[in-house]
Parts: C-alpha cells; sequence; structure tokens
C-alpha cells in the first residue's frame, strides 16, 4: 500500500505541464501579447473619421491591426534575440524565455522570420501603403535596436514615431486622411509615455540605471520631469483644440466633443501621479491595462466619444 507521502508526490507530477506546453507558453510570452495594446492606435482613424459603422472599412482596419501585432511581437522578438546576453543581468528581464534559455537562438530567429513574414504579408494584402507603413515600422525598430536606442532623446523620438506609424497606417494605409490634429495629440501622448518610462527606469536603477540602459546616463530626473510637463501639456491642448476645431465640428456635425477632454486630464494627472507617487511606469502598456482608474477612465473617454459621434 502506498504511503500518503507518495501519493502526494505522484499527484504534484500529474498536475506539473508537460515540456511542449511549457515550450509554447514560454513562445507565447516572448511575443508580449499585452503589447498589442499599441496598436489601438491603428483605429483612431476609424474612430474620428465618420465610418464606424463601414464594415468594410472596419475588416480593413483589423486585418490592419492585426498585421501590425504580427510584426510588433516579430520585433519583440528580435530585441530579446540582440540583447539576451544583457538581459541575464537585468532584474526583471532576466526572466524573459531567451534569457532563460526557454527558448533558443535559433527558434527566436524562426519566429521572427515567420512573423515577419506573415505580418507584412497581410500589410501589403490591404493595400501597397500600409505594407509600407509596416516596413518602415521594422526598419525603423532595427535601427533603434542596433545603437540608435543609446541616442539621447531620440530613443523617445523612436519610440513615439512607432505610435505615429500606427496612426497613419490606420489612416493613410487604409485610405482615411489624418487629421492634423490627431496626428499632433498621438505624437505628444507617444512622448509623454516615453519620457514617463524613462523617468521610471532613471528612478529604478538610480546609480546602475546606465548598466540596464546606457542612454540613461544623459538624462536626469529633473530634465525628464520638465519633459514629461511640456508633453503632457502639449496632450491636453492638442486634444482640446481638436475638440473645437471648425474642421472637426463640421465633419460631425457636433460640438459636444470638448465634453471628452476631462477624461484625457484625468487620465494624464493619473499617470503622472502614479509615475512620482507609486514609482509606477517603467512599462506604459501593463499600467493602461491593470490601474483601474485608467482602465476606467479610457474606458470612459472611448465610450463618451462613440457616443457624442454617433449620436
Amino acid at each position: 500500500m502506498k504511503s500518503d507521502q507518495n501519493i502526494h508526490c505522484e499527484c504534484i507530477e500529474e498536475r506539473r505541464p508537460d515540456p511542449e506546453h511549457r515550450k509554447w507558453a514560454s513562445v507565447w510570452r516572448l511575443l508580449r501579447p499585452y503589447q498589442w495594446i499599441k496598436n489601438a492606435f491603428v483605429f483612431m482613424g476609424l474612430i474620428f473619421s465618420k465610418n464606424l459603422a463601414n464594415p468594410q472599412l472596419m475588416l480593413t482596419v483589423i486585418l490592419t491591426a492585426v498585421a501590425f501585432c504580427l510584426v510588433s511581437s516579430s520585433v519583440y522578438v528580435l530585441n530579446d534575440w540582440f540583447d539576451r546576453e544583457k538581459d541575464r543581468l537585468h532584474p526583471e528581464k532576466r526572466f524573459r524565455p531567451l534569457a532563460v534559455g526557454e527558448v533558443t537562438s535559433r527558434e527566436a530567429l524562426v519566429i521572427f522570420s515567420v512573423l515577419m513574414v506573415l505580418g507584412l504579408a497581410l500589410g501589403f494584402f490591404v493595400s501597397l501603403a500600409a505594407g509600407g507603413i509596416l516596413v518602415l515600422y521594422l526598419l525603423q525598430n532595427i535601427a533603434y535596436s542596433r545603437g540608435l536606442k543609446n541616442v539621447v532623446v531620440l530613443d523617445v523620438f523612436l519610440l513615439a514615431l512607432g505610435f505615429m506609424l500606427r496612426i497613419l497606417a490606420g489612416t493613410l494605409g487604409v485610405g482615411i486622411a489624418p487629421s492634423s490634429w490627431l496626428l499632433l495629440c498621438g505624437l505628444m501622448l507617444a512622448l509623454f509615455m516615453g519620457f514617463g518610462k524613462r523617468w521610471a527606469e532613471l528612478n529604478e536603477f538610480m546609480e546602475e540605471a546606465s548598466q540596464h540602459r546606457a542612454v540613461l546616463q544623459n538624462y536626469s530626473p529633473a530634465l525628464l520631469d520638465q519633459m514629461m510637463s511640456i508633453a503632457a501639456s502639449g496632450v491636453i491642448v492638442t486634444y482640446s483644440l481638436y475638440t473645437v476645431d471648425d474642421t472637426t465640428i463640421a465633419l460631425h456635425g457636433t460640438n459636444h466633443l470638448i465634453y471628452t477632454v476631462p477624461f484625457v486630464i484625468y487620465g494624464v494627472f493619473r499617470y503622472l501621479y502614479l509615475l512620482h507617487e507609486c514609482g509606477k511606469g517603467g512599462d506604459p502598456s501593463r499600467l493602461v491595462t491593470k490601474d483601474p482608474h485608467i482602465v476606467l477612465v479610457v474606458f470612459l473617454w472611448l465610450a463618451s466619444v462613440i457616443w457624442v459621434l454617433t449620436a
């Protein structure tokens, strides 16, 4: 008769995931699906162009967003492949699949190639412009990974460029004329989060910051505070001006978009609070999906915008 201890051990063995399951789980983590929230920027043109009731255009934008998810994940895989040695020295990044050896270097290159080809193929299927924007996004990220991420200020502008390309893919890429105000607002929002990310990294690692990200040696908390303040003001001002612009009012037939501005202001202030008082902000994508205040205010902003534009 087996002892209770042996039975308990056998039960633990039975519940342990098999190697193939662990491999796929590691591959899934390597793709960073939580970062796909950034690709919501692809939908901005659709939301603000009076085309929400156009099912064909909606499908086209969804396909463009899927293409961006594939290509952006290929970029994350490539970045981890480039940084696998350095990541092993990072307190958090050392647990990434490539850093710990859950996914081999060869497997990572295969995954990168497959995702890149599928994403670009889908992008060119949508349109030549969408495919071209995805190629530019890919090249920009490779240049960033291979050295431009170490150029102070330019590093954050390149991160912001990625968001701008998403907006352009969802506008020019699908035949929608982009709004100048929305492009400016998107740029300021991306810069705001980018400088916030650098501020969080600098304050998290303090004296050792430059060992984890070389460009941090060229930043200071005071400088980043100034840059964030300018970018935060830019977000609020450009979005507010967009809502009261005569072209916007004429396009949508309403001047009620101004009532969605408080949600934007609250979201900006909440992010600053989490950054300065809670030590969060190093990963804006996780913050946007985890903090209940930001999740709620984004939902309320989106719901109010759709209600105003479709009422």
